[in-house]
């Protein structure tokens, strides 16, 4: 009896001993751990049974679990079995595009995991409102970044002369009213600028040496007046759409610049978005059916030299020939928009989905694809962008729809992920702060419960988003769907 009390005092020694030597755990006061999740960042990929440690906003700490003991007192986040990528850019969006559907676009941006925003047009003091607010609450707002209005010539385009081409763009009548306006954008607050459709070439040369001059990319559409080549030479930072690129691709591209030359000339009297949507109807199924590979090689190769950023939006590009809109998902996402739009959206596309594409408009969005997945495989660098709310494209969703399309077009999932999170912060030079899963950086990242270098839809499947710190996990989520509903 007295051996059997003995062993046991002495097991119970033994554990009192090892259990006072190990560690009691690293506590992180005012910290989020998710633990034993898998991190897939962007450049790096997969790691799996990580420890990250997320206070202040950033990310303090990634370790291996195995490595790591934490404290029972933390605010532990069970990552097993999960994925945590960065938080989602959308490189094209415009809150004054349904200026009353801006109040509700932070609120869909984040339930659907898009903690980055690139506005590429609206008028100047309505677009700095929204940065200003998301600068004002950092954690519960997407990163806005600004162009203010889309600067084009005249007669401009998105001029307010009806709903579909509301006051984005301020148009000049010279070079000199053009250098006076990217002043004031430039004293106002930008962090980019757009060029657009309308603008002389002397006015597009003007703003390229503007835009050097005063620290600012350009991005936007090759103006009618000029082809690719001579846009990306003169310093265009970035292509939104690829649009115009078809005309440039064309063997008659020279037969058909002269013809929009003459067009422009001929219709300077008329409203901007008229006359626009009259050359693309005269040039553009010409020029799709006159493609030349040779020349698009050519032009690929300036883009590729140039550094011209694409970012092609092929969700609206091929929007008529592949619907979206008919999914369930697509669907419960108009519930959350405002009533008036939602029932606008739901007539027109009741009623416009009885019309099949037309088989130019089948064409033009193969040509679409075919041409973002040979851009990319040169090389040329891409962001992931939608247009939203053009097009009924649901801010957030969308963005999800187009990292589908991006990789149907010939992007692994990984680069569509790049697309999507560390390129449009290389594109901004804040690569070192936002964009990837590293120590220091800003704490922007979801928690997916499934893994999107599988299938690049689940990016969809959003356990969680942290926005700059904080944790908006599902009864969050579920208040902001209440919330917009």
């Amino acid at each position: 009896m007295r051996s059997k009390i003995t062993i046991l005092a002495t097991l119970l020694l033994a554990f009192l001993v090892i259990t006072r030597c190990q560690p009691p755990g690293e506590m992180f006061e005012g910290a989020i751990c998710i633990q034993n999740i898998t991190t897939v960042d962007p450049t790096d990929g997969p790691r799996e049974a990580q420890t990250v440690i997320i206070k202040d906003g950033k990310i303090l700490r990634i370790s291996p679990t195995a490595e790591l003991r934490l404290s029972s007192k933390n605010q532990i986040v069970d990552g097993t079995g999960k994925f945590l990528i960065p938080g989602l850019w959308d490189a094209h969006v415009h809150f004054a595009y349904i200026e009353a559907l801006a109040p509700r676009m932070f609120d869909l941006f984040l339930l659907y995991g898009i903690t980055s925003v690139r506005d590429t047009g609206g008028e100047i003091m309505f677009v700095k409102k929204w940065k200003d607010a998301a600068l004002a609450n950092p954690t519960d707002a997407p990163r806005v970044m600004i162009a203010g209005p889309l600067l084009d010539g005249m007669p401009n385009v998105y001029d307010g002369s009806d709903p579909g081409h509301p006051p984005l763009s301020i148009g000049s009548g010279s070079v000199e009213a053009l250098e006076t306006l990217i002043h004031k954008l430039d004293s106002i607050g930008v962090d980019f600028l757009k060029a657009y459709e309308m603008l002389t070439p002397e006015q597009y040369y003007k703003l390229m040496e503007m835009a050097k001059r005063l620290g600012y990319k350009v991005t936007g559409h090759v103006p009618l007046s000029m082809d690719v080549i001579g846009a990306s030479n003169a310093g265009l930072n970035s292509m939104e759409h690829m649009r115009n690129l078809e005309i440039s691709c064309a063997s008659n591209a020279e037969e058909l610049l002269i013809q929009r030359h003459a067009m422009l000339k001929k219709g300077k009297n008329l409203p901007g978005g008229e006359l626009r949507s009259s050359i693309h109807a005269a040039q553009r199924e010409v020029a799709v059916n006159n493609y030349n590979e040779k020349k698009a090689d050519e032009i690929i190769q300036v883009l590729l030299k140039n550094q011209t950023w694409q970012i092609p939006t092929l969700t609206l590009n091929t929007s008529q020939a592949r619907p979206p809109y008919t999914r369930p998902e697509w669907q419960e996402s108009f519930e959350y928009l405002p009533d008036t739009i939602r029932n606008q959206w739901k007539s027109y596309l009741e009623a416009s989905s009885k019309e099949p594409a037309s088989p130019f408009r089948q064409a033009y969005s193969t040509w679409m694809m075919n041409m973002a997945g040979k851009i990319h495989k040169a090389g040329v660098p891409m962001m992931a962008g939608t247009d939203t709310p053009i097009a009924f494209l649901t801010p957030g969703l969308s963005l999800h729809e187009e990292l589908v399309s991006l990789v149907e077009a010939g992007l692994s999932t990984q680069e569509a992920l790049k697309a999507a999170t560390i390129n449009p912060a290389i594109y901004f030079g804040i690569e070192n702060e936002l964009g990837s899963i590293r120590e220091t950086q800003w704490a922007d990242l979801l928690i997916l419960s499934a893994n999107p270098l599988e299938d690049i839809r689940n990016t969809q499947r959003i356990d969680a988003v942290i926005k700059q710190g904080k944790f908006f996990g599902k009864s969050e989520l579920d208040s902001i769907k209440s919330r917009l509903r």
